[in-house]
């Protein structure tokens, strides 16, 4: 599905790109698959990498300290790519901005922003923003936000240990936690009325589209002409968006198999972005 504008779809080793976009890794958190981000930046080259927000995870290395040495090594690597000509752009997000003095020493190596606007090489203006930004108008009852908290854990728990016995097994990282999510209608409803607020927000402000992450999950489409681009996420559905070299967007999950388009983006404009 897609076109030239909007897209889709794989991309082999090497590929070089102009624009990646990136968000929710979480380094810091148990269950992030850092592994899996580390090959996959090994086979992305871009001329510009846009952090999304919730980078590092502090709330939870506030309850239970722990960073392995992938974590160490994503690190390493975005800032070797910055050694090397990379733009890199940083955009705190719920997670990560009560780190107030890492985000002072990343203004050495990233340019750091609470938000920016992003000019494709098609010349068309995307806010870019992490999206906690309409937690206050995109809620739950508390009970429900807590419960839903427990599940989370639990499938995420769950979908780390499934992953990690396929990969000890040389099989394809599964998204069983973004399934499970898809499958609950209230999580449905809440990721529509996001996205939704997100465009929404975005063509008040005049932009042509928006750029986003937080919820965790990917998706790429034309919300009544508004394109609504989410990076997906580094724990549940190992997913990026990448701009290429002549402004095509397009959705890419570890290890670069399509990801599958909702039935909203069957609508997809050929020059899309």
């Amino acid at each position: 599905m897609g076109g030239p504008g909007m897209a889709n779809g794989n991309v082999r080793r090497g590929t070089r790109v102009r624009t990646l976009f990136l968000s929710d890794i979480h380094l810091g958190y148990r269950h992030a698959r850092a592994r899996e981000l580390n090959e996959f930046l090994a086979g992305v080259h871009a001329e510009t990498i846009v952090l999304v927000g919730d980078i590092v995870d502090a709330l939870s290395l506030a309850r239970r300290v722990f960073w392995s040495p992938e974590h160490t090594q994503v690190v390493r690597t975005l800032l070797a790519r910055g050694r090397a000509g990379t733009r890199l752009v940083y955009i705190p997000g719920n997670h990560d901005e009560s780190l107030g003095v890492f985000a002072e020493m990343l203004q050495t190596q990233f340019e750091v922003h609470r938000e920016w606007v992003h000019r494709t090489a098609r010349g068309e203006r995307l806010l870019v923003m992490h999206g906690d930004q309409f937690d206050g108008i995109v809620s739950c009852p508390p009970w429900l936000t807590r419960l839903g908290d427990v599940l989370y854990e639990l499938t995420v728990r769950v979908s780390d240990r499934v992953n990690n016995i396929r990969r000890a097994l040389g099989k394809a990282y599964w998204p069983l936690a973004e399934r499970l999510k898809l499958s609950i209608p209230t999580s449905v409803r809440y990721i529509e009325k996001f996205e939704r607020v997100a465009a929404d927000h975005a063509r008040a402000q005049g932009y042509d589209g928006v750029v986003c992450g937080h919820i965790h999950r990917a998706n790429l489409c034309r919300l009544d002409g508004m394109l609504y681009c989410n990076t997906g996420d580094w724990v549940e559905s190992c997913s990026a968006l990448v701009e290429a070299p002549g402004g095509e967007l397009q959705l890419l999950r570890w290890p670069h198999a399509a990801l599958a388009p909702r039935r909203r983006a069957a609508g997809l404009l050929a020059d899309a972005a």
